[in-house]
Parts: structure tokens; sequence; C-alpha cells
């Protein structure tokens, strides 16, 4: 592991008091313990960089690179200016929608809102008790935070663990005189969306849904068990009519999103056009802070739920949209947060490449694993897929139609 690595996140031994709540409380045993000096250390290698250690860490000991509190604190003071909104909604990466759905997701709460700041985070167990506090001290007057399920989370205890901070932090804002509904927990899990009069009843959805949250009904279309559902997206794969999606990556949207990108970009400067399907949970910054990372470069990042949503077909329509390279970025086996599904996307990496390869067009696709904990390797590795693409012809294919 690469020295960057080490500083995405780190305990600053000076300052750790050795309570060990970090240790007892991270989800994947990745802060180890010395039973003689007490002395905690961060295990990188475990480490899924969810957070969670560090908004529990009462001497604020543990460093971490990406949505530290001054830099939450920061964004909402930044963004409070310009929108002038005394709400902020809370969203953690596995169930952040898009604007529209916020609203929506609200309303089935009852709460009528359109001017918010909206903050999107890894999970929502890495807010600090100290920023609740913090940024209604500030302001704001409303804090809405929007939670996977309990099941669904993507970090295993986050929700579980924010849940309980933010109810206890509530009773102390009662206690200290503000409103019962100036904290609000709201539960949403992103799942997929069926359209039953689409389906042909091929049943291959059933087949390939790692959760058994599918069932087969005799002379019926499936029947889909809502809370079993992960939004893994491994059944929208199959649907040869997309009578089955993951909600806010449907197949026209998606294919939309890219395809209005390419000539845009053809246009921009001379360097080659790039398009990045991006897994949600390998990569921070290029998702949630794009101009920084990829600002300029002629690259457009687009967000999938899990390696298992990752369409085959819109590699290949995606170079025949005349994107001159395609690179996907994945978590690796190890960290992917819905391991059930893995053999599924492997298999359809093996089909794609084939097809590619046919096409004489596998030299313009790369799949990288990669990790949040390991810092820069993502603007390395786009940096030289970019100059490798940039050797080759510039294609000008257009899609053929159906």
């Amino acid at each position: 592991m690469s020295e960057k690595c080490l500083a995405v996140v780190n305990i600053n031994q000076d300052y750790c008091s050795r309570c060990s709540i970090c240790h007892s409380i991270c989800p994947y045993e990745a802060i180890k313990r010395d039973s003689e000096t007490a002395e905690v250390e961060i295990d990188l290698e475990k480490c899924q960089v969810c957070g969670i250690c560090y908004s529990a860490c009462p001497v604020t000991a543990i460093e971490i690179a990406y949505y530290d509190y001054d830099n939450l604190i920061n964004y909402v003071d930044r963004l409070r200016k310009k929108v002038h909104s005394e709400t902020l909604v809370l969203m953690c990466r596995g169930n952040s929608p898009s604007t529209g759905e916020v609203e929506e997701i609200l309303a089935d709460q009852g709460l009528k809102i359109t001017d918010y700041i909206p903050l999107r985070l890894p999970c929502s167990g890495r807010i600090p008790t100290d920023f609740i506090f913090k940024v209604l001290e500030s302001g704001m007057k409303n804090i809405i935070s929007i939670q996977c399920e309990d099941s669904f989370c993507r970090f295993e205890e986050g929700t579980k663990i924010n849940t309980r901070r933010l109810l206890l932090s509530r009773k102390v804002l009662e206690q200290l005189g503000f409103n019962k509904d100036t904290l609000k927990v709201v539960k949403y899990s992103r799942k997929v969306v069926y359209d039953t009069e689409a389906c042909v009843g091929c049943d291959k959805c059933v087949f390939i849904c790692p959760y058994d949250a599918i069932e087969v009904e005799p002379f019926a279309t499936p029947n889909i068990l809502m809370d079993d559902c992960m939004g893994c997206g491994a059944c929208a794969l199959v649907c040869p009519h997309h009578a089955i999606q993951v909600k806010g990556f449907e197949f026209e949207e998606v294919l939309k999103r890219y395809g209005e990108s390419a000539l845009k970009l053809k246009t921009n400067n001379g360097l080659p056009t790039i398009l990045v399907f991006c897994c949600q949970w390998s990569e921070f910054s290029a998702l949630d802070d794009p101009k920084s990372t990829i600002f300029g470069k002629n690259v457009v990042a687009l967000e999938v739920p899990c390696f298992n949503a990752m369409d085959p077909v819109h590699v290949i329509n995606a170079l025949q949209c005349s994107f001159d390279g395609v690179m996907a970025v994945v978590c690796s086996s190890e960290d992917c947060k819905l391991q059930e599904g893995r053999e599924t996307a492997d298999r359809n990496t093996s089909v794609l490449k084939d097809a590619l390869k046919k096409f004489n067009l596998l030299d313009r696709f790369e799949l990288f694993e990669e990790s949040p904990r390991c810092a820069s390797d993502f603007n390395e590795k786009l940096d030289s897929f970019s100059k490798r693409i940039a050797t080759k012809p510039k294609l000008h294919l257009k899609k053929t139609e159906a």
C-alpha cells in the first residue's frame, strides 16, 4: 500500500486517550487495540472509510481526509450564503437521491420543503454530534437526516449508530428549548422500480437476484419483496424489456446523461473524451466534487449504485456515441458492499470484453479497482488512461439504429 493511503485515515497518538470507543464501534474490525499498551491503530486493509470512528472519537484524535468536521461546516456556511435556506438535508450516498426525489421523500413524511441545503455523505453515521449543534448555532433552523433502512446500510452499523446519536441529540435540544421538529430522521432506501405491464414473465430476474428478493408467481409476473431488495441492480441488467430498474439509475435516464455530453465535449479542446462509470463506494471525490477532480479533462463521471449495476450495453453504446474511451472504477471483491452479487458483475465484465474485442474496441476500455482509502489514486489512473487513449485515433462512430 502506498504512502498516500496512510494519510487518508489516521489516529493521532498524541491526542488519543486510549478510550477504545473507536475500537468497539468499528463495523469492520479495522481498528486494532494493543492489549498491553491499549494503543489503537487503524488497519487500512480492512478500513472502509465510513467515518463512524471519526464521528465517535471524543477527543478528535482521528484524522480523516474526506468530509471532516471543518470542511462540513464550511460547506454549509458557503451554501447558506447562496441559497439562504434554513433547512439542512443530510443524505447517505446509498440513498442520496436527485433533488426532485428529496422533495418526494420529504412529502411522503408530510414535509413540504423546496428550499434546502443538501449534504451528501458516505454514511450518515459519520456525522459528529458537535456538527449538529454547530449548524444550529450558526442559524440553521431545521436538520433532516435521510438515512438508509437499517438492513440496507452499506456500512452495516452506520444507520443504527447515527439514529441513536440523533435521537439523543434531539433530547438535548428539547431540553435547551428547541422545537422537537428541529431534528428529524427519515428512513429511505433506494430500491428497484417495477413496471409489470412491460414484464414478459421470463423470470430471469428471479434467478439472478442474489438476495432472493424476487419470487416466481405461477401464471403471473414475478413478485418483488421490497423489504429484501438491496438495490444492487443485478435484476435490471438481465431484464430484456427494462421492466425492472434501480430507481434513479433507469436505463434511458443514464443513456440520456452521457449521450448529451459526448458531442459537447468533442468541441471543447483536443483532449480525448472519457466516460467514467464509477461505483459510488469506490471513489468519493470524483462523484461529490467533480470540479476539483475532472474539470477541464473532457471527462464525464457517472455513478452506478454497485459494480453489479454497470450495464455492459452502456460501455459499447458510449463508444458508439463517440466517446474515445470508457473507464470503469469499482470496488475490489474484498471491499464490495454487495458481495453476494459480485459473481454476476464479473461474468458481465467477461461478456463485455468479448463483445468489445469483436468490435475492435477492447483497448478503449479499462476497469480499475479503487478504494476511497487511497488518496489521489483515481486521478493517477484517470490521467494514465487518458494519455493512453490520446495516442489512438478519435472515434466518430454513430449510434446504430435499432
